[in-house]
């Protein structure tokens, strides 16, 4: 442990990576009690056997696995009266939840679909590893590959699948993670700011505070956030749009996209898609990938355009 704490002691400062790194020795793999849900089934492996099969025995599970490769493209359009005149028509793209090596046609899917898209800079909002623990070299080669597709800058922050020990390598890939950091994007005189949070789920290492501390009074702020859960810290702390994803919009919907379960504390109309909350616009990512079993029903896989618009 003292070895992998050098460098990253040495990117986030002691605290943090002390903190980050014990909190996962600590937990991996736990089931019950830690984070804001007491239980985690993407933690428990016996009984996503016990998925795939039932869902084997009713017929329904290569529809399932073909439905979560069939990737959407989708475009959310954010107006704000304090975006800069220059940042009118600037267009981010959000990719969340990959899971890479949970499944191959899909991230192969998703490496076609993003090599012509335009865009202005691309934000990642964590989940890059299928499981919740373990070897992450795959995960790391997986992301490699979605990364050479993609035009930089690329802006990411970890989930509550990844290891903190993934981040330099993240990083030698031309990855910016933002671990309760913000940057400064600027066009000509104008810039806006975009900043990220550490998990806020299950390890529970965010902290807004710092994320924003260098943000200018007003100025137009973005926040990258695995999960949604810190809608109301991110409105009050005076965020104009928050990205996030984590709950898989559900995965497996009832017809009209209704979500069985959204494995997060939070409103059922936050789960997905694009809100508003105070004066806050919001938008959480069903994701690219899929957690636990590699299916999907009434809830596609997507990635997502962000469009901002000056009032």
């Amino acid at each position: 442990m003292e070895k992998e704490l050098q460098p990253l002691e040495q990117r986030l400062g002691r605290l943090h990576a002390r903190q980050r790194l014990g909190i996962e020795t600590d937990h991996e793999a736990q089931i019950f009690g830690q984070g804001l849900n007491f239980f985690h089934i993407e933690n428990w492996y016996s009984v996503h056997s016990v998925i795939r099969n039932v869902l084997r025995l009713t017929g329904l599970y290569w529809r399932g696995r073909k439905n979560a490769e069939r990737l959407v493209l989708r475009h959310n359009h954010v107006t704000r009266a304090n975006l800069p005149a220059s940042f009118d028509g600037f267009t981010l793209l959000q990719i969340s939840d990959t899971h890479v090596d949970m499944n191959e046609r899909a991230m192969r899917r998703l490496t076609e679909m993003v090599a012509d898209l335009p865009y202005d800079i691309c934000v990642l909002t964590g989940d890059y590893r299928g499981k919740t623990f373990g070897p992450y070299d795959e995960t790391l080669r997986g992301m490699a590959r979605i990364k050479a597709q993609l035009r930089e800058p690329v802006y990411a922050v970890l989930g509550n699948h990844d290891t903190i020990r993934m981040l330099p390598g993240l990083e030698s890939m031309g990855i910016r993670m933002l671990q309760n950091e913000s940057v400064m994007i600027r066009r000509g005189e104008d810039q806006i700011y975009l900043a990220g949070i550490d998990d806020a789920h299950f390890y529970r290492v965010d902290n807004i505070e710092k994320a924003g501390a260098e943000m200018p009074d007003g100025a137009f702020a973005i926040l990258l956030s695995h999960t949604p859960e810190i809608y109301r810290q991110a409105a009050h702390a005076g965020f104009d749009l928050l990205l996030s994803g984590h709950t898989h919009g559900g995965q497996i919907c009832l017809p009209g996209s209704i979500p069985l379960t959204l494995d997060s504390v939070l409103p059922r109309q936050l789960g997905a898609g694009a809100w508003e909350y105070h004066e806050m616009a919001g938008y959480t990512s069903v994701g690219a990938g899929s957690s636990v079993v590699a299916v999907r029903f009434n809830c596609p896989p997507e990635i997502t355009l962000h469009h901002l618009h000056r009032r």
